[in-house]
């Protein structure tokens, strides 16, 4: 558990700001994300980002397959990671350090 306590404290603290900024925003996260790519400085730190979370789902993948899990179980982290990069990643991490046969093990 103490392994996890990292992750899910950051997890909770990035999703607790994320609703906070969603609720506040004047425009939709589509219109935001479009407003970024119309920029190149900005497209670069997106495209940046979204490079970053395809090696975050390459990376979670082989621990899953590694662990026996199958793509299926990917999936819900997967779809996460497309819309809001670092947190599924991070529940992942969180999952997989409370589950049973991971118990934190190699995290």
């Amino acid at each position: 558990m103490k392994k996890v306590v990292p992750a899910l404290t950051t997890l909770i603290l990035f999703c607790a700001y994320t609703l906070y900024v969603m609720l506040n925003a004047e425009q939709s996260l589509i219109q935001f994300g479009i407003q970024l790519m119309s920029h190149p400085d900005t497209a670069q730190v997106v495209i940046d980002l979204y490079i970053l979370a395809g090696l975050a789902c390459v990376w979670m993948y082989r621990d899953a397959q590694s662990r026996g899990k199958t793509i299926g179980y990917l999936l819900p982290f997967f779809a996460i990671t497309a819309v809001f990069v670092s947190v599924g990643p991070l529940l992942y991490i969180v999952t997989r350090g409370l589950s049973k046969d991971g118990s934190g093990q190699n995290a």
